[in-house]
Formats: structure tokens, sequence, C-alpha cells
């Protein structure tokens, strides 16, 4: 399929099939056909968000060793990275969500490992809640739920979640994909939106599997999707592999825009970079406290970027920066059953 196909396809808001992703992925990241799709996916960007991009903040409620041992997370149990557990009190989610809020975040997310309490998580909702602003997003990135305990989330304050169908579920972590999408269809059901990625990409990955990945979050109709390239831990298994380039990134990122339906408004990648904000990147997340792609406790000194460097990055790529509460959770969400699970990450 020529580039130009594919540009007047994205123009008049048509999906595309397998095959037509495919050949959008395969084009070189430094060819002008990849130029191309960068550019129309910035186009589509701008045009689902009025030209507003958004930065969302993150804080770990706990860092734990986790038994799920994703081999690409530096919380997995088999990797070694921690060995010791802590979570914070009440006191300092409130003071690191009021932060996020007074810098100009427009959603405030919490991050647990995958087994931290659930009545925890609750209690601290509720709490957050109480501080930030009504219309503030606070958005939930934890591990797999039944529907009554989504259900109970949604009471708590929690409007949407971050929840993904990862490359390599099953596989390479102790995780089924069937557990994955049980969980994103009790959000959906609970009344909660859910925002995913196709993620965490590796050089060893597939055009083809891309694609796959690239199709399921479209049929989620997710608050946003995007992709983002796994970050080597040190001294793990998956570090051999390497990692992708800043501008291979961004060309995964402009070709899950084009894919997605034009009511998902938001398009994320991590970690943040100008290149991704480029190829029509609007999503990035600051971070505080604990980070799955840092080997460092407090990912503020090392990995993560705070709220003020994520509106530079965004800045250079000339975005303006929404002010106030997050765009992507404005409405009710729809129910929605996932589609099939992608050849990518089934059993």
């Amino acid at each position: 399929m020529q580039v130009g196909e594919c540009i007047k396809k994205a123009r008049w808001g048509e999906s595309f099939s397998q095959e037509e992703l495919v050949s959008m992925l395969s084009y070189a990241p430094a060819s002008p056909e990849a130029y191309a799709l960068l550019a129309e996916a910035r186009r589509v960007s701008e045009e689902v968000t009025g030209g507003k991009a958004e930065i969302h903040g993150q804080f770990a409620l706990d860092l734990a060793p986790c038994t799920r041992n994703c081999l690409w997370c530096s919380f997995a149990e088999c990797n070694q990275i921690f060995k010791e557990s802590w979570q914070i009190n009440a006191e300092d989610a409130v003071s690191s969500a009021v932060r996020f809020e007074q810098e100009g975040a427009n959603a405030v997310l919490t991050m647990t490992t995958a087994d931290y309490p659930l009545w925890k998580m609750l209690e601290m909702a509720r709490e957050i809640r109480r501080h930030i602003r009504p219309d503030t997003p606070l958005i939930a990135n934890t591990g797999d739920k039944t529907l009554a305990q989504a259900e109970k989330m949604k009471d708590a304050g929690f409007d949407g979640v971050y929840h993904a169908l990862r490359l390599d579920e099953g596989r390479r972590n102790r995780i089924h994909p069937g557990k994955r999408l049980e969980t994103i269809r009790n959000f959906q059901e609970a009344g909660l939106w859910v925002g995913t990625c196709v993620e965490p990409i590796g050089p060893e990955h597939s055009n083809e599997e891309l694609a796959h990945l690239i199709l399921f979050t479209a049929g989620l109709h997710p608050a946003f999707s995007g992709a983002a390239r796994r970050i080597p831990v040190p001294n793990t298994e998956l570090a051999k592999y390497g990692m992708i380039s800043e501008l291979r990134m961004a060309q995964i990122v402009a070709v899950t825009r084009l894919a997605m339906p034009r009511g998902t408004r938001g398009n994320c990648t991590h970690e943040p970079c100008t290149l991704g904000a480029l190829g029509g990147a609007t999503l990035f997340w600051a971070e505080v406290g604990a980070n799955p792609r840092d080997d460092q406790e407090k990912t503020e000194e090392n990995r993560g970027k705070d709220v003020g460097i994520c509106r530079e990055l965004f800045t250079e790529a000339a975005w303006e920066i929404l002010e106030g509460p997050s765009q992507h959770f404005m409405q009710a969400p729809e129910p929605r059953a996932p589609v099939e699970t992608p050849p990518a990450v089934a059993q």
C-alpha cells in the first residue's frame, strides 16, 4: 500500500486492515514515507484534541517484589532488583496528588503492584478525592480485578484505569491473556474509562505482532491509546535484546494514532520525548516513586520526568498544553466487549 493511499484513508477517517498497518510499520523509520505518516498522525491528533496536549501525573502507592514476574519489569521478583517492600501513607499520597495538580497535571494516577490490597487502594482513593478538585480525573494503574472490585473502585472515586494487554503476555510473565481481557471488560462494565497502550515494544517484535495489537486496542474504543518501547532493566534477561530507537517508536505511535477511532482523543507514548510528540503523541506521564522501568526506588531522581520537563518537551514539538482537567475522561464510557485476543499475545 502506497503511503499516499494511507494518508487519504486517514483523511476520510477510514479504518485500516491488518495488512495496511503492517505496510505502514514496514517503512524504514527515517524514510520520507515514515515522515509523512508522522505528519498525518500529528494532524489527526491536533484535530481530535483541539491542538492540546496533556500531562498526567503518576505516583506509586507501593513497591514490592511482584510474583507475576513480568520479565520486562523491575518489580518482578525473578529480576531481583527490589527485595524489600514499602507503602506510602495517606498523607504522602494526598501530597503527591495535590502537588501534581498544582503543577498543572491534567489527571492524577495512582500506581500499585499487583498484590497491593484493594481495601487500601480504595481508602487512598477516597482520601485523595477529598483533597483534589472534583473535576480532576483520578486514574488507577493496578492489577487485574473482578467486576465487583471494579465497581468498588468507581464508587471510591476513580474515573478510569490504565490497563493493557501487553506484548508477550502469558509468555514472559505469569499473567494469562484471558485474565487481562476479563479485567478490561470488568472495568468498562463498571463505568470506568480504560486507557491502554501497545507495549512494551522491543526490537524482536514483528510488524505483524504490532499490527495485531494496534487493531486490538482500537477495538476497545479506549480513552487513549498509543505505543511505548521497552526500557531494558539492567542485568535482566530481556536486556540483551536492547531497545528500539525513539524514531522507530514515533513511527509506531503515529500508526497507532491513525488506526484508532476518532473518539479516542489521547495518543500516549512513554517515556516522554519530542520525537513521540512530533509523531502525534499528545499524552506524557510525569512520575514519582517506584517505576517498573527503573532500578531506583525514586524514579524522579533517575528516569522519571516531572510536569515541567514534560511541558518543555511538548513545547519543543510546538504543542500547546491543556490547562485544566483532562479531556479524555469527560463523559461516561460505554461498556464495550474487547475484540478477540490478538495472536501477538494469545497462548
